[in-house]
């Protein structure tokens, strides 16, 4: 039976962030993905000159009208969110939409690289650790991470022991999966790392040295499509970081400007046919 997922994040319409990989994402791997906007974005913020029309007033009454239409999803998705009236809606939908069996997601875009985005006041990270409460799962990366355990944004894991203990403090705080990105301890490396009730690991890639927006977005769209299809949360991580690695080394190749993001598009077709998994549950890398 085909998964629905309510998608509740912003819409950037260039540069491929937020709801344009997650649809596609989402998509491919089978899935239903149902957008709410939070906003719309002329482009990414990393972009000069974007201009924003913000959505918060559309949100309310989009969630009556699947309430009353009696729609229901196996997945509530909510990434950035401009406002604390935001994270009411995002607990709202948890509260009247979701099925009795499924899941909250959230992607506490708070941060990166250290620092705390301009956009989100003391204030607003606090109800953001409010809204991880509630959540089935939750994937910081290492800043957001560190807001959450009320660390200094600046430190993040030196070692796989000091990433198994954010993990179990991430876990042991907020009672969720955890997924912790941008762990890039060991030299030429970068990965994630997930702990649940039934397993947990560590997964780490070859490190291609470019950096591109939305690749986060990327990631959590891949794994959360992969969860839904069956495989275990940390096959999921594992898969996830095999095609964001793959999408960036394309997109290197093609030599375009970094800003307008990867180019996710034309590898899609290893989510939809399978390439990916393998009969032992573990992902193969096309590009070395």
């Amino acid at each position: 039976m085909q998964k629905r997922v309510l998608a509740l994040h912003d819409l950037s319409g260039f540069g491929r962030s937020s709801l344009v990989p997650i649809i596609a994402v989402l998509s491919a791997a089978g899935h239903q993905c149902v957008p709410l906007p939070t906003a719309v974005f002329s482009t990414h913020t990393a972009i000069p000159g974007w201009v924003t029309t913000d959505l918060t007033g559309a949100m309310p009454g989009t969630i009556d009208q699947y309430d009353a239409l009696g729609l229901r999803f196996e997945v509530i998705y909510a990434g950035f969110l401009g406002s604390a009236d935001q994270i009411d809606c995002v607990r709202e939908a948890a509260n009247r939409l979701k099925t009795a069996d499924g899941l909250t997601l959230i992607d506490p875009v708070m941060g990166d690289n250290g620092k705390v985005y301009d956009t989100y006041t003391a204030e607003m990270c606090t109800r953001m650790r409010e809204l991880c409460a509630i959540a089935d799962i939750i994937t910081p990366n290492t800043t957001e991470a560190a807001i959450l355990l009320d660390r200094d944004p600046r430190t993040k894991p030196q070692s796989a022991e000091e990433a198994w203990e954010w993990l179990r403090a991430l876990r042991a705080h907020y009672g969720a999966q955890v997924v912790l990105t941008g762990l890039d301890f060991e030299q030429g490396k970068v990965g994630s790392g997930c702990l649940s009730v039934q397993d947990g690991a560590l997964s780490l890639h070859r490190r291609i040295d470019r950096y591109y927006p939305g690749t986060g977005d990327l990631f959590a769209s891949a794994m959360l499509g992969a969860l839904l299809n069956g495989v275990s949360l940390a096959a999921a991580c594992e898969q996830a970081g095999e095609y964001v690695k793959d999408c960036i080394a394309y997109t290197m190749a093609q030599q375009t400007d970094p800003m307008h993001g990867v180019q996710f598009e034309k590898l899609l077709y290893r989510l939809i046919d399978g390439s990916y998994r393998r009969g032992d549950g573990k992902t193969k890398s096309t590009v070395d």
